[in-house]
């Protein structure tokens, strides 16, 4: 289990242990027999744990929606019907059937920077675009190290360079040989870019550099 992966199973556990306990204490159905804080701080702590890690769009807020009208009229009716939709929210995890949301706010905000590279290549831009899809390529090699318990700085405090991450993920067979050989070519592109060899590449190069990062990403989630 990756360890984005199982940072949140052991949130969802936290917080499902705390309504066992709840549940195991209670005599009544609605748990109106148990203090009304004890009640209310284990319906706060499900709201939460559905609403932060729930995939955007999924089912399991929409399923959740209903049950916040049961806090108004009796708080304890919520309880069993969330903590029956926080495990259906862990067990999608536990089995690797959902993407972490980490990974979810990754992708778009790296979608919106290649966007960019591709508007800017549309305007024949090619070397400002080349440095963005590189920026971008760094940034993932450097998630998907956190991702994988791989350090991303040096005994000190200096950032390692990225073909030194490239390597150390592929060593670590998070992706294949084939994978490292073109991320190492992306690489240099794009430092011909940053350091104005801007005759060494075409257009036609960076956008399919550009489109070989985008496939990178989708297959290697961080």
């Amino acid at each position: 289990m990756a360890l984005e992966q199982k940072a949140v199973v052991e949130q969802i556990d936290g917080v499902l242990s705390q309504c066992r306990r709840l549940i195991a204490a209670a005599q009544l159905n609605d748990y109106s027999d148990l203090p009304e804080d004890e009640v209310s701080e284990a319906v706060s702590l499900l709201f939460a744990a559905i609403a932060r890690l729930s995939p955007p769009n999924s089912t399991y807020k929409r399923n959740a929606e209903p049950y916040e009208g049961a806090i108004r009229a009796n708080l304890g009716r919520a309880v069993d019907p969330l903590t029956g939709i926080l495990r259906a929210i862990r067990s999608d995890y536990a089995a690797g059937r959902l993407q972490s949301v980490v990974e979810l706010v990754h992708a778009d905000l790296f979608a919106d920077f290649l966007e960019m590279a591709e508007h800017l290549l549309d305007q024949s831009f090619k070397d400002p675009a080349a440095v963005v899809v590189g920026s971008v390529l760094e940034e993932h090699l450097r998630k998907i190290c956190q991702k994988n318990g791989i350090a991303t700085v040096q005994s000190g405090t200096a950032p390692k360079k990225a073909d030194g991450l490239n390597s150390e993920l592929t060593a670590a067979n998070v992706y294949s040989k084939l994978d490292h050989k073109s991320v190492t070519a992306w690489l240099d592109l794009r430092n011909k870019a940053a350091h104005g060899k801007y005759s060494e590449y075409t257009k036609e190069q960076v956008a399919l550099m550009l489109q070989g990062v985008r496939d990178f990403i989708s297959r290697n989630p961080a």
